[in-house]
């Protein structure tokens, strides 16, 4: 390989780096055929032998001549002439990425599990214009990544990006300010992301029982496999069985939420250097990241009571991206968790220069109320009783299952409705939202890149209207508000973003 500090002529990656294509190349085969190998450790007793290791050893031979392909035809270099990061690829079809170097929002070292065992480093570009990764080096070595890292900020032709070089380079000595204690990310651990868990893993079982029914729908097993989930099913309807399912379930999601944050947050540090934030974070994939407080545009906190009494929080910071998708702009999302108070004030005042404040209060009409009581209450009890009227009278023993239900979802429409506001002065908008999990999100006005103002023509009479807030990073919306002060707000918001000094990023 050539010289770390000569970028003008075509480098390739580690030699070595092709363990890491093998495995990246693997692991996609896998996913796609897992339902097939799912079968095949069931009925590898029945299977000849001989194909199978044939098989194996022909997946191999083919995943290893692509991934050798991958690293022979995997070229980058710096077109100095041009100001452009060039990139050619591909194994059968060949392509050419050229990056105008004033475009590149962010340069992270990262670090997978495979990469830490063969010693080399994955180098990802994120450019403007883009929702995802747009280039992506997998294996270079730790020196190379810094200087071509440092090499491809400094080539930008700004001084703010050129201040950010000398904060990386100084961050490899920099000690942490802040750091999230193996106990912070425990209490964390247990008491969030119970929603998205369960889906998760309702999921998870649905799919294996789907897949595995499709691939056995002809076989005996199927048989067997249907009569055991029936009597299942039978067993469970009971209320003793039915609490031990729920609780069981909790105790997974539970455990589940637990193992993913200590992998994904261990050893969470962050550095300051100047006013940014250096991040580092992972136990299997380290990963390292720069914060600059004029490229964030959202800021969420999240907090639930049982965090509340146990001082943790969960930090969520947007900063601006090329992606139009909500869903792509909340996965390129920076988290923060475990933080306690002290740590979010500094936080915060590193990201703000002092503590935000929440402004003037505004308040949803009751009718915000109407679509979720319909969707959740309405119509499901509606169902039940013409169900058990019509079609089935047993479902009616387990009425009793109802009143729960009701109260459960009464509680958190009730605390939903209530946590529902948002808050405006002259320098911060904080939308505030959630039942149990009870999320702030910040921005700042000059930040703002959008506005959307609707009303519906049977809200007009109720003179209720809807606002919606585009960043760089994100959206909020507030519904159903007083649309006289939705209209109030959005004027004021416009001649601050017209008359600022301050600039979005």
């Amino acid at each position: 390989m050539s010289s770390v500090s000569d970028f003008n002529q075509p480098q390739r990656q580690s030699l070595i780096g092709v363990l890491v294509m093998f495995t990246d190349t693997f692991q996609k085969i896998a996913r796609g055929l897992w339902p097939i190998l799912v079968v095949w450790i069931f009925k590898f007793n029945e299977l000849n032998k001989l194909y199978v290791g044939l098989g194996v050893i022909g997946i191999v031979s083919v995943v290893g001549i692509i991934a050798y392909l991958q690293y022979l035809n995997f070229t980058f270099y710096i077109d100095e002439e041009n100001d452009e990061f060039i990139i050619n690829k591909g194994v059968l079809n060949k392509s050419k990425i050229a990056i105008q170097l004033h475009k590149i929002q962010q340069v992270n070292i990262n670090q997978s599990l495979v990469q830490k065992i063969i010693g080399v480093h994955a180098l990802d570009v994120d450019t403007a214009g883009s929702h995802k990764k747009e280039v992506s080096i997998r294996a270079i070595s730790h020196d190379l990544a810094i200087a071509l890292k440092t090499k491809l900020l400094s080539e930008a032709k700004s001084a703010s990006v050129t201040n950010e070089i000398t904060e990386m380079v100084a961050s490899e000595k920099d000690e942490p300010f802040i750091a999230i204690s193996f106990l912070s990310l425990i209490k964390i651990g247990i008491t969030s992301n119970y929603v998205r868990s369960f889906g998760l893993l309702l999921a998870f079982f649905f799919t294996i029982y789907e897949n595995v029914q499709n691939l056995m729908r002809n076989s005996d097993a199927l048989d067997n496999v249907d009569q055991k989930i029936g009597t299942y099913i039978n067993e469970s309807v009971a209320m003793y069985s039915a609490m031990l399912f729920i609780g069981t379930i909790f105790l997974v999601i539970m455990i589940i939420n637990l193992v993913r944050t200590l992998v994904k947050y261990f050893d969470f540090k962050i550095a300051k250097q100047n006013r940014s934030l250096l991040l580092s974070f992972g136990l299997l994939n380290t990963k390292n990241t720069i914060i600059k407080p004029e490229k964030v545009q959202i800021v969420a906190l999240s907090q639930n009571w049982l965090q509340k009494k146990m001082d943790v929080l969960n930090f969520k910071i947007k900063q601006a991206s090329g992606s139009e998708s909500e869903k792509e702009s909340k996965k390129s999302a920076i988290e923060i968790p475990g933080c306690n108070a002290i740590e979010k004030d500094q936080i915060l005042k590193l990201l703000f220069a002092e503590f935000p404040q929440k402004g003037t209060m505004f308040k949803p009409n009751l009718r915000k109320l109407l679509f979720p009581t319909l969707f959740l209450i309405v119509i499901p009890v509606s169902a039940l009783l013409l169900y058990g009227f019509n079609v089935d009278n047993k479902i009616f023993e387990y009425i009793f299952f109802l009143p729960a239900y009701l109260i459960f979802v009464g509680l958190l429409l009730f605390f939903s409705f209530r946590n529902y506001r948002l808050f405006v002065n002259q320098k911060y908008i904080i939308k505030q939202s959630g039942a149990w999990d009870i999320d702030n999100e910040i921005i700042e006005p000059h930040k703002i890149q959008a506005i959307k103002v609707s009303q519906f023509f049977w809200h007009k009479p109720a003179n209720i209207g809807s606002v919606t807030i585009a960043t760089a990073g994100g959206t909020i919306s507030f519904h159903l508000g007083n649309f006289t002060k939705v209209k109030e707000l959005v004027n004021l918001w416009l001649y601050q973003v017209e008359t600022t000094e301050k600039n979005w990023m």
